[in-house]
């Protein structure tokens, strides 16, 4: 009876060992499946990316002029409507014309007198010139007539100067518009003494049909977009740079019918003009200006605006979302990747990498270097991803990129 239990235990016991050692092995199975993060990446890709920059801007005047008096005196009428379109030529205002009419008659009475003195020493010459033969005057005579009637010619041309100066004087009297476009407030009233070359403005008048815009930009950008130019890492599509606006509600600048909102609004695109050639020592700033049209008089004098300054294209250009990159202790960026483990097909190693920023695009940032395209980007699960470890990924759906 002994003998048949050993037999028995003999048989029993491996059957529980194998049993026992097996019902272990499956938790720890489990559990370092569970063990593994499971993250998603992203492929990069370099694509052709145009660039822009914001840049602040303030709105001026096509032309700017300022109306002021060129004679003395008393304003007798106004004969415009502040905030009106005023032409080129137009009268504005009236100073009393009676001195300068006064004035005017008298340089006329003066080349009168001058012309009739000239006409008799005219005479007087003729005659002394046909009795010089026989000797019924001197020479010295006839020297002294011609030079007299010499100076009486050169007191008419005097008399008509001054007539022609009385005359512009009248004329000012009538204080014209020097160009068109829309008149401001009057700064004088009917009674007001006014002067010549006086240092305040009666009014001002403003072109607005087409104006500037003037913007600032920070000589380092220059400088950097100028090296990436050369470097051919960025390519620029024409000659002429195109410039869009955002006005002061954050709205863009369209036809003032155009719906907002609309999802392709029609830019009323500008054209950069120039930029300055020196860079201003308080702010490290170069001026730029650009001209738009402006049919429906949207844009005013002072107006605040951003513009959008079209740089070029980069033509290598790697964008990765904003999420997915991590400041590190140095002050710089770092990003995690995926690379592929050897061993086991199913699973990526995790490698942290250093990136170099240039700017944000959107919600996505512009890779300056770091990056090249193919590499696995984490951009899910960075909590779970730790460098070194193994994990298991499989592939996000890019975002769409912010404008």
């Amino acid at each position: 009876m002994l003998k048949t239990n050993k037999k028995i235990w003999g048989t029993i016991l491996p059957v529980c060992l194998v049993l026992l050692l097996a019902g272990c092995d499956t938790p720890r199975k489990k559990e370092s499946e569970a063990e593994t993060a499971h993250v998603r990446y992203l492929a990069l890709r370099q694509e052709k990316l145009p660039l822009t920059s914001a840049l602040p801007g303030r709105v001026a005047s096509l032309v700017l002029a300022e109306v002021r008096p060129q004679v003395d005196g008393i304003i007798t009428e106004r004969l415009f409507e502040e905030g009106s379109t005023v032409q080129k030529g137009q009268t504005l205002y009236r100073i009393d014309p009676a001195p300068y009419q006064a004035a005017y008659a008298a340089a006329r009475a003066s080349l009168d007198e001058a012309k009739a003195h000239a006409t008799a020493l005219a005479l007087l010459e003729k005659r002394q010139r046909g009795l010089l033969p026989g000797q019924s005057i001197s020479r010295q005579d006839l020297d002294n007539t011609i030079s007299q009637h010499g100076q009486a010619r050169a007191r008419v041309s005097k008399a008509q100067a001054e007539l022609e100066n009385a005359a512009i004087n009248l004329s000012y009297t009538e204080i014209k518009a020097p160009v068109s476009g829309r008149i401001g407030a009057s700064a004088v009233t009917i009674g007001a003494l006014v002067t010549a070359n006086q240092p305040s403005a009666l009014a001002v008048i403003r072109q607005t049909d087409r104006v500037y815009v003037d913007m600032t930009q920070s000589s380092v950008d220059i400088i950097r977009l100028r090296r990436a130019i050369a470097q051919r890492v960025m390519s620029v599509s024409s000659d002429i740079t195109k410039v869009r606006l955002k006005l002061e509600d954050g709205s863009p600048y369209t036809a003032i019918t155009q719906t907002q909102g609309e999802n392709f609004p029609h830019w009323i695109q500008g054209e950069l003009l120039f930029s300055e050639v020196f860079v201003e020592q308080s702010t490290g700033n170069v001026k730029l200006r650009a001209v738009f049209d402006n049919p429906d008089g949207l844009l005013l004098p002072g107006m605040y605006v951003t513009a959008i300054l079209e740089e070029g294209t980069i033509n290598n250009a790697i964008l990765v979302p904003q999420r997915s990159v991590m400041a590190n202790n140095t002050g710089g960026h770092a990003v995690f990747l995926l690379k592929k483990n050897e061993k086991d097909n199913g699973t990526f190693r995790v490698i942290r990498r250093d990136v170099a920023l240039d700017r944000a695009i959107g919600n996505h940032w512009l890779i300056k270097n770091g990056l090249n395209e193919g590499d696995l980007l984490v951009v899910e699960g960075l909590q779970k991803a730790m460098p070194g470890t193994l994990v298991k990924g499989a592939p996000s759906s890019p975002s769409v990129k912010g404008k």
